[in-house]
């Protein structure tokens, strides 16, 4: 194992910049990994402290990478600390702290605590609710296995941490770039006591383990915040907990940053532009749908307009926008809150999600009576989302009128470029191809797996569009209330580029591989 993929490192390699005046050798690394050995040989508080790396051994001699080979006095502490003799090459210092976050691994201290903890729960006589009280005291094994799985998973850039109770164990998995990795593995007797912790820390209620309850906190790491999303499900061998993490600190991208081509940015761009209408942006749970919608919202104007937003629940803040959470409690719902909205004079209003009849409606009203609403729903493709308001029963001549535009999305993976190599295609890659690729194009990419994609070939993630302006003519499909598939072909015709087609785009592009395009885009 040469450790995982970490936060915060560009996308593709970077060459090395030691400066030229120094006679030691530079290293890339982008391209060489740590070894296991080496890594164990230096703490990694103390590789940080020193802006070092350690490689690999080459028989009693450590070879690391740092900020400053000429040091003599580091290296003569590092010769000590290690017990084997050093040999320093030179790298740049951003390369170096990235690469610490990256090839170190907080959860390899969690076998430390989870025996302290057993240790502690032998020792444990006290009813079930104060054992699992002193259990969760800010200086217990089960508040530093917490902090660890959540730093590992910040590092190995995870969108949700999964804590599953088994039958025999606690298995501990990442979402990464959409997809679930197994990460740890820990005793069942644990379960219990992290999901209390847990819910402390989003003030749920720790006694009530059979209703399903939702929270949220504020966690701290590398000098930033992150929130974190709590959802708590009873399973039956215990409590299921799953956490989603926000990092405040992540910059959000511009519309041109998602992927749209040229056609389809300039098409959602021109929508934007629109003083009133209804634009909705679709696909399933994790597609980006948020994301897209922020994006949109960056493109507009918040000093002359009255930008306001309801959301469940707020994921990033934007400096002069009203933003309105979602409050069950005080029966805060989408309906009732945009009922709320539009006596607060806005121009234009962001529906976190259409749900139900009722915010389906009110978003119609309000795109008709000259406000410009965004809002996301779930459907498989643009054409689906117009059959979507006529199956919740908005009236078609009503979907017509204030309908301007529909944006259907997935996010596919992206090739690593720090390991990209060429790949022959299989047999159904190549019928892909075949249908929608370019017949000239002859070599094809996938990633290898290194360091920086932990092994997987792929790092981050790009999405795929299709987006369907409404047109007089599918006005007139929708009034007369027109199947989805008559309504994508007028589309089609109309110029639209699907789903699958903007996928193979991307491949040519060698920008994600056709495997990832088939399992992600399943509309033709």
């Amino acid at each position: 194992m040469t450790g995982h993929a970490g936060s915060g490192t560009p996308e593709g390699p970077v060459a090395p910049s030691f400066p030229s005046r120094h006679p030691w050798p530079a290293v890339d690394l982008g391209t060489t990994p740590s070894h296991d050995d080496a890594l164990a040989l230096v703490p990694e508080s103390y590789a940080a402290a020193n802006d070092l790396v350690p490689l690999r051994l080459e028989g009693e001699t450590l070879v690391v990478a740092c900020a400053d080979p000429g040091d003599d006095a580091m290296l003569s502490e590092l010769q000590v600390l290690t017990r084997r003799r050093v040999r320093a090459l030179g790298a740049p210092r951003v390369e170096i702290q990235e690469a610490i976050q990256e090839r170190y691994e907080v959860l390899e201290h969690v076998d430390e605590h989870v025996r302290a903890f057993t240790q502690r729960l032998g020792r444990s006589t006290g009813a079930d609710a104060r054992s699992v009280l002193q259990a969760i005291d800010e200086q217990s094994p089960v508040v530093n296995v917490v902090n660890l799985i959540i730093t590992q998973g910040l590092r190995d850039r995870a969108s949700d941490i999964h804590l599953e109770p088994q039958r025999t164990h606690l298995r501990v998995r990442f979402r990464i770039d959409g997809i679930l990795t197994d990460r740890l593995r820990l005793p069942q007797s644990i379960a219990p006591s992290l999901s209390s912790r847990l819910k402390v820390m989003a003030d749920l209620d720790i006694v009530d383990r059979h209703r399903a309850q939702d929270g949220q906190f504020r966690f701290e790491s590398g000098g930033h915040q992150v929130d974190v999303r709590v959802s708590t499900m009873e399973t039956q061998w215990g409590e299921k907990v799953v956490l989603r993490l926000l990092d405040q600190s992540r910059t959000l991208l511009r519309l041109d940053q998602l992927g749209l081509g040229g056609d389809a940015y300039h098409r959602l761009s021109g929508l934007l532009r629109s003083p009133f209408g209804l634009i909705v942006v679709s696909g399933p749970t994790g597609s980006g749908k948020t994301t897209t919608l922020y994006a949109a919202i960056n493109e507009l104007d918040p000093i002359g307009q009255n930008i306001t937003t309801i959301e469940d629940p707020v994921e990033y803040t934007f400096e002069n926008i009203n933003q309105i959470p979602i409050r069950r409690v005080a029966n805060l719902t989408f309906a009732n809150g945009l009922k709320a909205i539009l006596r607060q004079d806005p121009d234009v209003i962001m529906i976190g999600e259409v749900r139900d009849r009722e915010t389906a409606e009110i978003a119609v009203q309000s795109a008709l009576t000259g406000h410009l609403v965004l809002c996301s729903l779930h459907a498989t493709d643009a054409a689906s989302v117009i059959q979507r308001f006529i199956e919740m029963g908005i009236e078609g001549f009503l979907v017509s009128s204030a309908l301007i535009g529909v944006v259907a999305q997935r996010l596919v993976r992206r090739i690593c470029t720090y390991c990209r190599q060429p790949d022959e295609l299989g047999a159904d890659e190549r019928q892909l191809w075949f249908e929608h690729g370019d017949p000239e194009k002859a070599v094809f990419y996938r990633g290898r797996g290194c360091v920086h994609c932990a092994q997987t070939g792929y790092r981050g993630r790009i999405g795929v569009f299709e987006v369907l302006p409404v047109s007089e003519s599918i006005k007139r499909l929708i009034s007369l209330r027109a199947p989805a598939q008559e309504i994508r072909s007028q589309a089609l015709r109309e110029g639209m580029r699907t789903l699958r087609e903007d996928g193979v785009r991307k491949v040519a592009d060698d920008l994600t591989t056709l495997s990832e395009v088939i399992r992600c885009v399943w509309s033709s």
